[in-house]
């Protein structure tokens, strides 16, 4: 099926910025990236589906490696006691999580990765993360010597948060023919982008797949 993706404004990367910009998905490629009047009338039979600030490419986690087994993503369950915000260091020594807990914490991290506008992720993983990784959909990027973040870092899950820019965040451009993978976030232009960072995430297209969509 044919899904045309459209915002106020879209930026491929490595191309000019298109406002009032669509691009068109077919099964997991991209079909077409343009003005959104020009694509609708070329992909009349596409579904359409709005999306408020900019569409970027999906973006890459380079620490996804450290977030994963180095941190613990509480369960909202455990939110009273442990909080919600990922776990590490001492307080991670301290909890000890075992290795279901530890399996239980990388499905949320993972999820919440999506929630970021993350599609490709940084390792390379331990078989066990790893099947988690590919489960969930996401793209393993081999980065060893960026598994561990500057110790000034701490666990943030917003790749934006050591200063990159789109173009050092993004996974790649979005080409057509390229892999469709999308974030979208509710922003105005890509300078509060960097400013506002990926929490601004509304929804993330995974391979062609709406697979993270804010309620």
């Amino acid at each position: 099926m044919l899904t045309l993706h459209s915002a106020p404004l879209v930026l491929p990367v490595g191309a000019e910025p298109v406002p009032d910009g669509a691009v068109v998905v077919d099964g997991d490629r991209i079909a077409a990236i343009g003005p959104y009047a020009q694509v609708a009338a070329a992909y009349e039979s596409a579904r359409t589906r709005r999306w408020p600030g900019v569409l970027t490419p999906g973006l890459r986690q380079w620490h996804g490696r450290w977030l994963l087994t180095r941190c613990y993503h509480p369960d909202p369950r455990e939110a009273d006691e442990l909080g919600t915000e990922p776990i590490t260091g001492a307080a991670l020594d301290e909890l000890a999580p075992d290795a279901a807990r530890m399996a239980g914490s990388v499905r949320r991290g993972l999820q919440r990765m999506l929630a970021h506008g993350t599609t490709h992720v940084g390792g390379p993983f331990p078989d066990v993360v790893r099947q988690s990784v590919v489960r969930a959909g996401l793209r393993e990027v081999p980065e060893p010597w960026r598994s561990a973040p500057p110790v000034w870092f701490g666990p943030d899950l917003d790749p934006f948060v050591e200063g990159y820019d789109l173009p050092g965040t993004a996974h790649g451009p979005l080409t057509v023919g390229g892999r469709a993978d999308l974030a979208v976030f509710d922003v105005p232009d890509e300078a509060a982008l960097t400013a506002k960072g990926a929490g601004t995430c509304v929804a993330t297209v995974l391979g062609g797949r709406l697979v993270y969509r804010r309620r």
